[in-house]
């Protein structure tokens, strides 16, 4: 008995296997890899496991983007700008967000609501620059918007003396808060052009600048310039986060690698500013590579599901995009002016499952941190989410760089698959918490950018979502104005 029992220990050692139970009751050994490993880097993880059983909560109204009428989706009236012939032209707004108090409730400023946007002309998608849009804070309609224009001159990027921002080639989405001054404060990407001399290759940098407003009419406001215009996280780190050089600055460019460091969110807490943000993860946590193929802590579950997907993984076709996958959320600590204090280790990550992971909008509700984030499925490497697939993504924690857990088991908070030339297809969903309530206000595009004559990109109708630790609920029948950003009447 003796020698048999030696024999077995050496069988599981030479093998490296590990042993599990199957639901009939046998026993299945599970031969690991030389190359496996475990490793989380202490960071909360998208797993495939978690994408995978997400497929079967799609089409869960609980977890699904209500159906618009088309008949009633309207361009944005304001939605407009004068060429340089004179000419009115209309313009795609996507992405927005809006003018928030440190809390994430919506800021009123002299009774206006504020709303920064992406806008541009639909014919050229180098267009892509950062608009001012107001209303009457007691006025919901979509009429009640207008336009105050572009935030920022042509000629702001020169004057702010700065070395990031005088290749700024379009302004990328991000923030904005209401300071305890009174002052509105702009959080935004640059993003660069294509200039392989310089090394740019698209940079993005998480910058900021005072927006001076006033009123010049009863209704009317207009932008009065920026001040203290700069940079705050250039190109990313490399240790913690991925920049532009290791993803494109090589001798053979891979294009199909992906370099994110935008979205800028603003949060206060305990006294300290900081920046989430989108990125990618740098070689000291987790980097793309072959290795991340690997590594069980990117899989979730058992060492059988481990074993059986990753098997499956490096035969597929979105093998090279696995490698090449590490999107994370990304942390900062601001100092009160507004200058980079302190680069911390990302709160959440998606190796090998996608390298995007957009918009992060996190803020504190009723003592948890709710952190969401845009995806899209033509982005994922996981068999079964399909190319349509459009995600909106949630996790909870119970403190600011505490573990974050999958809202509704999965993660998933919204989900719809609507063709892209459906002109009620969103994207970009925008969680807006309320006062004294546990539903919150939802915004999003609608209309993919150019893709009509007719129909632009316009401010969807909002709707509700309903928020109880680590579970959301789509409110039925609860869909409001297009561009609605709160629920007072």
């Amino acid at each position: 008995m003796k020698w048999e029992s030696l024999i077995k220990k050496a069988s599981v050692l030479t093998l490296s296997t590990a042993i599990l139970v199957g639901g009939s009751g046998l026993v299945h050994a599970e031969t690991k890899a030389p190359q496996d490993y475990k490793e989380d880097y202490g960071i909360s993880t998208i797993t495939r496991s978690d994408m995978k059983d997400m497929i079967q909560q799609q089409g869960d109204e609980r977890f699904t983007v209500p159906t618009f009428d088309p008949a009633t989706i309207r361009n944005i009236p304001a939605a407009t700008k004068v060429t340089e012939d004179g000419t009115e032209m209309k313009l795609d707004v996507w992405d927005t967000w809006p003018l928030q108090n440190a809390d994430g409730t919506v800021a009123e400023y002299n009774g206006y609501h504020i709303l920064f946007g992406l806008a541009g002309d639909p014919n050229h998608a180098e267009d892509t620059f950062i608009y001012l849009f107001y209303k009457k804070a007691d006025d919901q309609s979509l009429d009640a918007w207008k336009n105050a224009g572009r935030v920022f001159d042509d000629n702001d990027k020169y004057e702010a003396n700065d070395e990031y921002l005088k290749d700024l080639s379009e302004e990328w989405s991000g923030s904005a808060t209401f300071t305890s001054d009174g002052e509105i404060r702009l959080f935004y990407t640059n993003r660069t052009g294509f200039d392989e001399a310089k090394g740019l290759y698209g940079k993005q940098t998480l910058t900021t600048a005072q927006v001076n407003v006033s009123e010049v009419a009863d209704g009317t406001l207009q932008i009065d310039g920026v001040e203290d215009n700069k940079s705050i996280f250039e190109g990313g780190d490399g240790s913690v986060y991925q920049n532009v050089t290791q993803a494109f600055g090589g001798d053979n460019i891979n294009w199909d690698d992906n370099h994110t460091l935008r979205d800028p969110h603003y949060i206060e807490d305990n006294g300290h500013k900081y920046l989430v943000f989108e990125a990618n993860t740098g070689t000291d946590y987790g980097y793309s590579g072959e290795e991340s193929l690997y590594n069980q802590a990117y899989y979730g579950k058992s060492n059988h599901f481990f074993q059986n997907e990753k098997n499956l993984l490096l035969d597929s076709p979105q093998r090279n995009f696995a490698e090449l996958a590490n999107g994370a959320i990304g942390i900062v600590e601001i100092t009160d002016d507004y200058e980079l204090k302190d680069v911390m280790k990302p709160l959440l990550v998606s190796n090998t499952v996608t390298d995007e992971i957009e918009r992060p909008n996190i803020f504190k509700k009723d003592g948890k941190w709710y952190l969401f984030t845009s995806t899209r499925g033509s982005k994922m490497t996981i068999d079964g989410i399909n190319d349509d697939d459009i995600y909106m993504l949630g996790y909870v924690a119970n403190s600011l760089t505490g573990k974050f857990k999958p809202m509704n088991k999965t993660g998933i908070v919204l989900h719809h698959d609507l063709d892209p030339y459906d002109i009620t297809w969103t994207y970009a969903h925008y969680v807006i918490p309320q006062e004294d309530t546990d539903e919150a206000v939802v915004t999003s595009y609608m209309t993919n950018r150019g893709f009509f004559e007719d129909h632009k990109s316009t401010f969807a109708p909002s709707f509700t979502l309903k928020l109880k630790n680590k579970k959301s609920t789509v409110v039925k029948d609860s869909i409001l104005e297009q561009g609605q950003i709160t629920l007072q009447d």
